[in-house]
């Protein structure tokens, strides 16, 4: 299984155009790459995904426990050639003092030789001592190679070789230049999300090639090669009947306002028993014909006059609500299912079941990892009494909710809605703030599809069964 961690000095060093690009390039090759990111994250998971051409699975000490990690990584990476994984910040960064949670801990956990991404700006001979206090940190790492990044020229990438060559036993294996070629596109949040790109593709090749002319891929693929062989972990048996449970229907909001989605949760819903259906909430007149819906996140911001212009959809939505058709909304859901959003001045109406309106800040309201126990309203009975763990990235609040609106869970750790609470109920839907993780078998995934079953096939007081999808 060859493999690798891309890592850094320190955050903003380049690592993910570095990721980006050797996915691209290897890829173009014929070789089949499988990327990896650390920590919480859509966006740069969606890039690599499109380099790449596999879904980009996050690993995350914090949210996972080590088997749950490595039987991921196991799975995925077995099916390629060479699995790359993308790290957070720098390479010893990390929430505890003893980096347990550092790009450093994953790579011992799953034996990745390490490529440091060095930002090389303004640097000559100190970038010897650099390296090698990152080396003597940890001398049971392997630290197989460097990456220089924004080298200023020729001149500049000759000194830094002669000085790494002389101080270090580090081999470099690519120096990059600065070029706009190589810039990602941003906007407000940081990076912008590969679905909301017109030319993304364009872009992914255009980055792969410049790699391509600049690494010796070759060398990358050498270093892949040393990683040591990486045993798989018992998979705990486990009693599984959702093969024998009737399928349901989940619609997922999935365009350039909704899609941060987490391709292992999605996974698990197929797993449990739902075929999701896409929908579009900026071009769709109509929902498919669904038992439940799934909106996750996004910047619903940035669609204002789209998702206020369609009316209809909104409309049919609502209606289905108030029918009983069960909704899990992750954040951007949740501010699409309130009344209004307002950003910058403007204000726009959305779906209207929620009774609040959601505003956009210009600083974070909740962000970083969260802890939810179950209050007594949560509507899916998989996750009664539970305690999760989850994260949150959101510069939106909602007010004017009443005072007596149902939530589904007591925030322990992070924001949520209001500090206290999180997970809006309202009917059938439940609306947080949280980004969860599914990544068990009881996991909130298959409580879901539960629930949505229920609903589809339960019986009602007066005795009558509902009779298939709540919308056609």
């Amino acid at each position: 299984m060859n493999r690798l961690l891309v890592s850094a000095a320190h955050k903003s060093s380049g690592k993910t155009t570095m990721t980006l690009g050797l996915c691209a390039a290897l890829s173009s090759t014929g070789c089949q790459v499988q990327p990896f990111k650390k920590g919480p994250d859509f966006i740069d998971p969606m890039w690599l995904g499109m380099a790449s051409g596999r879904p980009c699975y996050n690993l995350d000490p914090y949210l996972m426990t080590e088997e749950q990690i490595v039987q991921l990584f196991y799975r995925h990476a077995t099916a390629a050639d060479i699995a790359l994984v993308e790290g957070n910040k720098g390479l010893y960064d990390g929430l505890t003092l003893d980096g347990s949670s550092s790009n450093a801990a994953l790579a011992h956990l799953l034996k990745l030789p390490v490529l440091l991404v060095i930002d090389a700006r303004g640097m000559t001979r100190g970038i010897a001592p650099l390296i090698l206090g990152y080396q003597a940190f940890d001398r049971g790492l392997q630290i197989g190679g460097v990456i220089l990044n924004r080298v200023g020229g020729s001149r500049h990438e000759s000194k830094l070789r002669a000085v790494i060559e002389h101080y270090t036993d580090v081999p470099v294996l690519g120096a990059v230049g600065e070029e706009d070629a190589l810039a990602m596109p941003e906007r407000h949040l940081g990076l912008m999300p590969s679905n909301e790109h017109e030319h993304a593709q364009e872009q992914v090749q255009r980055i792969g090639q410049r790699i391509a002319a600049q690494v010796d891929l070759q060398r990358i693929k050498d270093l892949a090669a040393t990683a040591p062989p990486l045993k798989m972990p018992a998979v705990p048996v486990k009693a599984d009947g959702s093969r024998a449970k009737p399928e349901v229907r989940i619609g997922l909001a999935r365009d350039k306002a909704f899609g941060f989605y987490y391709p292992d949760d999605l996974q698990a819903l197929e797993r449990a028993g739902a075929q999701l259906i896409p929908f579009d909430t900026l071009n769709d007149q109509r929902l498919p014909d669904v038992d439940g819906l799934f909106i996750g996140g996004g910047f619903p911001e940035l669609f204002l006059d789209a998702l206020h212009a369609n009316a209809s959809l909104r409309r049919e939505i609502a209606q289905a609500i108030e029918a009983g058709l069960p909704v899990y909304a992750e954040c951007a859901g949740l501010m699409y299912l309130a009344r209004t959003l307002s950003w910058k001045g403007r204000c726009a109406n959305m779906v209207g079941v929620i009774p609040g309106d959601v505003e956009l800040h210009d600083k974070p309201v909740g962000r970083g990892y969260v802890h939810l126990s179950a209050s007594n309203r949560m509507p899916w009975p998989g996750l009664r009494g539970k305690k999760v763990r989850c994260h949150e990235f959101h510069y939106s609040e909602i007010t004017g909710l009443p005072a007596d609106t149902p939530t589904a869970w007591q925030v322990t750790r992070g924001h949520g809605i209001d500090g206290l609470r999180d997970g809006i109920v309202h009917r059938n839907v439940l609306a947080s703030y949280a980004h969860l993780r599914s990544l068990d078998a009881d996991g909130w995934a298959p409580a879901f599809v539960d629930f949505v079953r229920d609903c589809k096939y339960s019986v009602t007081s007066a005795g009558q069964e509902r009779l298939g999808s709540v919308v056609s």
